[in-house]
């Protein structure tokens, strides 16, 4: 493994969804660094009397673009040091109101903002000045928000949820005017969110568990195609099925041929979008027996390092024990389909150490990762196949990430806690298509760190340059760097009171 050296970070510091770029937001500057050479790119000073404090820190789709929130106003800023791009949006909601979420649309140029307490969803469009407004989304806080509304993959209609007079609808705007194309009620009591299909052929909207099984497939102009209302009866012990909570979650394979769907149960439902039907059942056990087709990884606690043994004996998962004064926690808490949409990983409410790791193809367990702390996040590489990141929580946990394939013999642990200790540490891919061997970002909130999985030995596999290293002794303060220069960005334009 490759370790950069460490850079000045805050909590709003994030890799470019290209991988090319780490954008940092110190005081009121962003530095863009450029990952092949370690060095910074571009010093993007924020206007001046800018409101405190600043809230989020975004990257545009295409990694052109970054974003940051600060108090009402919105500021967007090019990341190209050709570029002197900069636009500003004031006062993006109405008095007496916050933004409670703010993100880049489907292109660069859109500017999605929620309004707290849902009094509006608004779609601020750069080029033309143009706003769109949808009232009452019935998502807008920051932990739901995404759940309200989306863009189909590749044509980039716009899809909102909103509730009205007691009722879920779903609208459809176009992808260029945002004008209103198609409105409809769904069929919910209580929906919990709408979400295109990857290959852009179906709209799906679920309700609530409290509910019952039911996931509603619309077309893309409208229409209902089909509901789902649970799984098969497939033997007697099914047969309650109908009485238990419904849908909690739902992931869509890479390439939209299949979609998991997971419930209060140890079990996972995978559906054929071919048909729209149920085409194979996975049922997670309460014991594990290793086979030479699955491997069962532990964690040894009494090893330096984290290092992982390969069980060879039946294996109990920690089940949560349960508290007599609340319900016991149960069920899918995480799906996720690696890149080849051959592989899902599993994470069971009650499990909470464990990660389960299926052949969606063939309705096999491949994999069985027991880790001493809580898993808290799961990242299939976004461009490598079966490559997974795992992150878990706990005092021994706080520095570390774990990688894991299926060719490697167990999780491979990240220990960065030489580079970064100022507490937890959140890790993320770089998406980097040359790196084969895989890339990660690490930062505390007070540096950061990239990391090379590549041999020690494979210097070729590292993505910065040999000797980038060096050339970064002049940049322990930001924008003091010897030939490297601020851009002071004026705006190109500014948004009026709305």
């Amino acid at each position: 493994m490759h370790l950069s050296r460490t850079f000045n970070a805050s909590p709003h510091c994030l890799p470019s969804p290209n991988g090319q770029y780490v954008a940092t937001l110190l005081d009121t500057e962003i530095t863009i660094r450029k990952v092949k050479t370690l060095r910074i790119l571009k010093t993007i000073s924020l206007p001046r009397g800018v409101a405190t404090p600043v809230t989020a820190l975004q990257w545009s789709p295409s990694s052109r673009l970054v974003l940051v929130t600060a108090g009402k106003d919105v500021h967007v800023f090019s990341a190209s040091k050709e570029n002197d791009y900069s636009a500003s949006i004031r006062n993006v909601v109405p008095p007496a109101v916050k933004p409670s979420f703010v993100v880049f649309g489907a292109l660069d140029t859109d500017v999605c903002v929620c309004a707290s307490l849902g009094l509006r969803f608004a779609i601020f469009d750069l080029v033309s000045s143009k706003i769109t407004e949808v009232a009452s989304p019935k998502f807008h806080t920051s932990a739901s928000a995404q759940r309200g509304f989306c863009f189909r993959p590749e044509s980039r209609h716009l899809a909102v949820m909103t509730r009205s007079s007691g009722k879920d609808v779903i609208s459809v705007h176009h992808p260029d005017t945002k004008e209103l194309q198609r409105s409809w009620h769904a069929d919910t009591v209580d929906a919990q969110g709408i979400v295109w299909s990857p290959d852009g052929k179906w709209l799906v909207t679920w309700e609530s568990a409290a509910h019952g099984h039911k996931v509603l497939f619309y077309t893309p102009d409208g229409n209902l195609f089909k509901t789902w209302s649970g799984p098969r009866i497939l033997e007697p012990s099914d047969a309650d099925i109908e009485l238990g909570p419904g849908v909690r979650l739902l992931a869509f394979s890479a390439d939209g041929h299949r979609l998991a769907v997971g419930d209060s149960s140890m079990r996972i439902c995978i559906l054929d979008m071919t048909s729209v039907t149920e085409s194979l059942r996975l049922q997670h056990p309460t014991s594990i027996v290793p086979t030479d087709t699955l491997q069962v990884w532990q964690e040894n606690s009494a090893t330096v390092g984290q290092k992982f043994a390969r069980a060879v004996q039946t294996v109990y998962p920690p089940f949560v024990p349960q508290i007599i004064t609340s319900p016991p926690p149960s069920g899918c808490s995480l799906l996720s389909f690696d890149r080849s949409s051959t592989l899902l990983a599993t994470r069971l409410e009650n499990v909470p150490n464990t990660i389960w790791v299926w052949d969606a193809i063939a309705a096999e367990l491949r994999g069985v990762l027991l880790f001493r702390g809580m898993v808290s996040r799961v990242l299939w590489h976004p461009v490598i196949r079966e490559t997974l990141l795992v992150v878990c929580d706990g005092d021994a946990c706080t520095s570390v990430a774990f990688v894991w394939d299926p060719l490697s013999e167990g999780p491979i642990s990240v220990d960065l806690s030489g580079r970064l200790s100022s507490g937890k540490v959140h890790v993320a891919w770089l998406a980097l298509d040359q790196a084969e061997l895989g890339a990660l970002f690490a930062s505390d909130c007070k540096d950061y760190v990239l990391a090379s999985l590549a041999d020690p030995g494979s210097e070729d596999a590292v993505p910065w340059c040999a000797g980038s290293e060096a050339s970064e002794a002049l940049d322990s303060v930001p924008g003091s760097d010897a030939g490297e220069e601020a851009s002071q960005l004026d705006d190109t334009f500014c948004f009026k009171k709305i």
